[in-house]
């Protein structure tokens, strides 16, 4: 009993290990509030939203039409591969099928990259890569599955068809297909499922303006995940697991018949009928949804030139896209990247030809410097006179003759702290983050630079400092710092401060803005020994193959309705004058959202690290975070 009692307290544990997180996402996809830590009541407008959202929509469609090849395709070949390795020598078989399971054996990210690494040097990255690796990837499944009931047939009924006349199709149709068709059947939908929720492989092979939607997800979350995706993440989950649940119902077999087992019979014979009406559902409504949503998403698909643009995630309003292409006959292909590094590491790929970037200031001095980034001509584009000037000057840090970029949002690093649990006094300087007085009540950002940027401000030094002994230094005082601080976050800083989880936190001005218009009790302060200014600009690098849809595009940018537009979906400070002159006085009056000169001339942009230098940096940080 005791025992019995134990197993199931240990399961129990284990699925709510497993499914408590999934239980939260779907609670707040039903959260009437965009604030994760906020309650606001039940809505299904979130739901509403996923599928009025044209980027979701794009996602879902190129989702289902991946989903549907080469789910198709790779149980086709997969079929044809399982009848043949059955028909082979033992010793053959076993070589055979050892190669067929290499990408089911091989992490998903070596596939993913290996597939990569092999398109880019015969074609270009795109919806016909992102297929073909998926079939690649499903054909194991699919013979995982088919095999087995190969195995179980009798293969001298189907000789004996031949005997007796049969051709060889029609006695396979006959003979062996019946015993096979239940295999077949879960492999295609094991591969549906495979390629629906897959994410590595689609990541590392698909191009420009590809997106499904687990790569939408993830391109989304520099500043933390929307409500909407936490409806589409919901809907995603439960189509897989209702997947799973057909291939492992499909793959039971009926108990052979006995004479005292009649009605258990007839309740596996309506058991099977419901199965496969359940199957045949699943399978209609994804072929359905499929050219349904292909129709609708080709009716707005442009069709004059295009332009390849690589931003941050969430960067951007969608409605500025739409308009654009409206206006301009252009279309375009849009990628998203997560942090600076991974946009070098996608650019330097070489896998696709992006036209124009949007990324941070050392970044893009690193790119000048290695002789990739293209001047532009700013009579091209009448509405760069819409910058702010002192912007501009402000860029030269990265871009010492203003020929290379375009400012689009800037801002600050700096302390948001909660009026009711601090003082603003004590946080007029950075040493408030060493004295003590808010142990086990700080945040502090978990970003190498970021994170040393306090430390070297405190002790007087440049945050571009790149002296050994002078980094010891800052290092030493963020070990001392370390027992202090309650965690190092980056975007569940906004959150965890909206929920009064901490009194202080070192975070970003924009994330500082967006947990200040959750908790109207949490303000923002930058220390007056200075900070990071941190420059997200555009610029046009050396792959573009339409510079002057490039400029188009750029100047569009610059022009007052889509930067003010843009302004009220990211909420970072605009280099736009009209955006700035446009807000209201308390939105001015905010440092977050709004640095005044006074703060912005105590700030230094970050500037690109030598490969030794940055080594130095994240060998002190890995120490650092390891308690070393």
């Amino acid at each position: 009993m005791v025992k019995k009692i134990a197993s199931k307290i240990y399961m129990a544990l284990i699925f709510l290990f497993l499914y408590l997180p999934i239980i939260v996402l779907m609670v707040l996809s039903f959260n009437n509030s965009s604030s994760s830590v906020k309650w606001g009541g039940f809505t299904l407008d979130w739901y509403k939203n996923c599928f009025k959202s044209e980027n979701i929509m794009s996602a879902f469609s190129t989702t289902l039409q991946i989903t549907l090849l080469a789910a198709v395709i790779s149980t086709i070949i997969g079929t044809l591969a399982a009848i043949g390795i059955s028909a082979m020598k033992k010793k053959n078989q076993t070589i055979y099928l050892g190669a067929t399971n290499i990408p089911m054996l091989n992490a998903d990210i070596v596939t993913g990259i290996s597939m990569m690494l092999l398109f880019v040097k015969f074609m270009d990255l795109g919806f016909v890569t992102v297929l073909i690796a998926h079939i690649t990837f499903n054909i194991p499944y699919v013979i995982l599955n088919v095999l087995p009931k190969l195995k179980q047939a009798n293969k001298y009924t189907y000789e004996a068809a031949l005997d007796l006349g049969a051709s060889p199709l029609y006695a396979f149709y006959k003979v062996t297909w019946p015993e096979i068709s239940s295999g077949v059947f879960s492999g295609f939908l094991m591969a549906v499922t495979m390629s629906l929720d897959d994410f590595s492989i689609t990541y590392f092979t698909k191009g420009a303006g590809v997106n499904t939607l687990s790569t939408m997800l993830y391109t989304q979350l520099k500043k933390g995940v929307k409500p909407e995706l936490y409806a589409l993440s919901t809907i995603l989950f439960f189509t897989v697991l209702l997947l799973l649940v057909v291939v492992n119902i499909n793959s039971n077999k009926t108990p052979a018949p006995t004479s005292s087992s009649e009605k258990l019979i007839k309740r596996f014979k309506r058991r099977s009928v419901v199965k496969r009406t359940v199957s045949i559902a699943i399978v209609s409504v994804l072929v359905i949804g499929c050219f349904s949503v292909f129709a609708v998403n080709s009716k707005n698909t442009g069709t004059g030139m295009t332009i390849t643009v690589l931003n941050y995630g969430k960067y951007i309003d969608e409605s500025v896209l739409d308009s654009f292409e409206e206006e301009t006959g252009l279309t375009v292909k849009y990628e998203e990247y997560e942090d600076p590094e991974e946009m070098y590491t996608k650019y330097k790929s070489g896998a696709i030809d992006y036209d124009v970037i949007c990324t941070s200031d050392y970044i893009i001095e690193k790119l000048i410097s290695e002789g990739e980034v293209l001047p532009m001509d700013y009579d091209n584009m009448p509405n760069y006179q819409n910058v702010e000037p002192e912007i501009i000057d402000m860029s030269a840090s990265f871009d010492p003759k203003h020929k290379y970029t375009v400012p689009y949002f800037y801002g600050t690093l700096g302390i948001l702290y909660n009026k009711k649990l601090a003082d603003k006094n004590d946080l007029s300087s950075w040493d408030c983050l060493w004295n003590g007085k808010y142990k086990g009540n700080m945040i502090m950002i978990n970003s190498v630079r970021d994170a040393f940027a306090p430390a070297l401000e405190t002790l007087g030094y440049s945050i571009n400092e790149t002296d050994p002994s002078k980094l010891d230094k800052a290092y030493d005082i963020l070990k001392k710092q370390a027992p202090d601080v309650l965690a190092y976050y980056v975007d569940e800083t906004c959150d965890e401060m909206a929920a009064e989880n901490a009194s202080i936190a070192v975070c970003y001005s924009g994330e500082a803005a967006s947990a200040m218009d959750i908790n109207p009790d949490l303000d923002y302060v930058v220390p007056k020994e200075g900070s990071n200014l941190w420059i997200d600009s555009w610029f046009i690098p050396k792959t573009c193959q339409n510079k002057s849809g490039a400029e188009e595009f750029l100047n569009y940018i610059c022009s007052d309705e889509p930067a003010m537009l843009n302004f009220e979906y990211v909420y970072y400070a605009s280099p736009i004058r009209s955006v700035i002159e446009n807000q209201d006085a308390d939105l001015k009056e905010n440092e977050a959202v709004n640095p005044p000169k006074e703060i912005l001339s105590r700030c230094e942009v970050y500037r690109a690290f030598t490969d030794d230098e940055a080594a130095l940096y994240n060998t002190l940080w890995q120490n650092l975070k390891a308690g070393n």
